[in-house]
Order: C-alpha cells, then sequence, then structure tokens
C-alpha cells in the first residue's frame, strides 16, 4: 500500500498528531518513514537570515524519528534549507526524490479561505504534490 511516506514536520501540535497517523500507515503497511523538515531562511540586504539554527531544524527531525521508531516504524529523516514560502516546493520535491507513495503533515487547521489567504504550506504541497496527501488537524 504505502512503501514509504513522507512526513512533513514542523513542530506544531498538529505536526505531532501527524507522526501518530504515519507511525499507523507505517505500521499498517509495513513501510517507511522518511522524516522531512524545511529550515526557513529569507534573504535580506545583509544576507542570508536563518529563521531556526541547523541544530533546531536536525533536533526535531530527530526526536520525530525516534518517536517513529520507539513506535516500532523504521524511519530515517532529512532537515533541508528552503527560502521562506518555498518549504511547500522543498516538500514536494523530496517527495519526488525519495519516491514517496504518500504525504502526511498537519496543518493550523484554517478554513480553505484562511489557507488560501494565507498561503498556508499545507495548501500549496495539495495542490503541488503528485502523491495522495493526508492532513491531519
Amino acid at each position: 500500500m504505502f512503501d514509504k511516506i513522507l512526513l512533513a514536520v514542523d513542530g506544531s501540535e498538529s505536526s505531532e498528531r501527524a507522526t501518530k497517523v504515519a507511525a499507523d500507515l507505517a505500521k499498517a503497511s509495513g513501510g517507511e518513514v522518511v522524516v522531512f523538515h524545511g529550515r526557513e531562511r529569507e534573504i535580506g540586504r545583509g544576507g542570508v537570515l536563518d529563521l531556526e539554527t541547523p541544530a533546531e531544524a536536525n533536533e526535531l527531525v530527530d526526536e520525530n524519528v525516534r518517536t517513529l521508531k520507539d513506535a516500532g516504524v523504521s524511519a530515517r529523516g532529512e532537515a533541508r534549507n528552503a527560502l521562506i514560502g518555498y518549504v511547500a516546493k522543498e516538500i514536494v520535491a523530496m517527495a519526488k526524490i525519495e519516491t514517496a507513495d504518500v504525504i502526511v503533515m498537519g496543518t493550523r487547521g484554517l478554513s480553505d479561505w484562511g489557507g488560501l489567504f494565507l498561503g498556508s504550506t499545507a495548501h500549496r504541497v495539495i495542490h503541488l504534490a503528485e502523491v495522495p496527501v493526508l492532513v491531519t488537524r
């Protein structure tokens, strides 16, 4: 069913729920979970500004990988740099690289209109992805 699951995490409560859903899917299908986090960066006059440190991003990924492994799921992870506003494209690109069968991610639970106006990452991933996207609240 799902041999490879891409789990996009951001440290939010809905992201934690997405981790549990990804674990359940992986257990049911015997698949592997690839945990992914896009570490946002902004380009300004003074150069590139990191919105979080590489250590913070790696710790977030490692924490989710540990949670999945503790649940008995095969998991590994990666954090990559992404320009602010381009995390959705990085998630979709990673799904292609990993040949993921599904993308699992959380959302803040905004309405369709709120997501449209705020440009939510989940909303963009749904429209850009070539594989199913499972969004948790």
